[in-house]
């Protein structure tokens, strides 16, 4: 019988399949793990959106994984409630987004008016003399902004 560290930790190898640096489970989009008597395993899930794009592709994704884990019946529920928040993303997963060029969003504890007044900081080059230039990137969780330092277009995942 596995156990619930062992699932924990074939998770948090499941790639998010639009940022392939950082796993599921360290954005957050990961939320319970429950393994019943009968080498079942429930996996209850909360997208960055409601209608993300990815949410088949992550379900597969986790499916595959715990299924080569050994786990012979996979459930993947998707909850909407509480709605998945960028606060959710781990310190770990932010470094790593900002590694891949992407600007983590800022911790807000809910006060979104604050962070959408602050300055963002260029994944590249540190500097915080940005400029919006879109309010929509090439996934609806990023914008996509422009360093006015070194002349870099990048994107940010957008503070939820």
């Amino acid at each position: 019988m596995l156990t619930e560290t062992q699932i924990w930790d074939a998770l948090n190898q499941v790639k998010d399949p639009e940022i392939p640096v950082v796993s599921l489970v360290e954005m957050g989009i990961v939320r319970e793990v429950a393994i019943t008597d009968d080498d079942s395993v429930t996996v209850t899930i909360t997208p960055t959106f409601a209608g993300c794009p990815a949410l088949q592709a992550m379900k597969t994704d986790i499916v595959e994984a715990l299924q080569a884990l050994g786990v012979r019946h996979v459930i993947v529920e998707t909850v909407n409630s509480p709605a998945w928040t960028t606060d959710w993303i781990t310190n770990e997963a932010r470094a790593k987004l900002k590694s891949f060029g992407l600007a983590p969003p800022p911790v807000h504890g809910g006060n979104f008016v604050m962070v959408l007044m602050d300055a963002v900081a260029c994944p590249y080059c540190g500097s915080e003399h940005t400029s919006l230039r879109n309010s929509f990137g090439s996934t609806p969780c990023r914008m996509i902004y422009y360093c006015n330092d070194c002349q870099q277009p990048f994107e940010q995942f957008k503070p939820l």
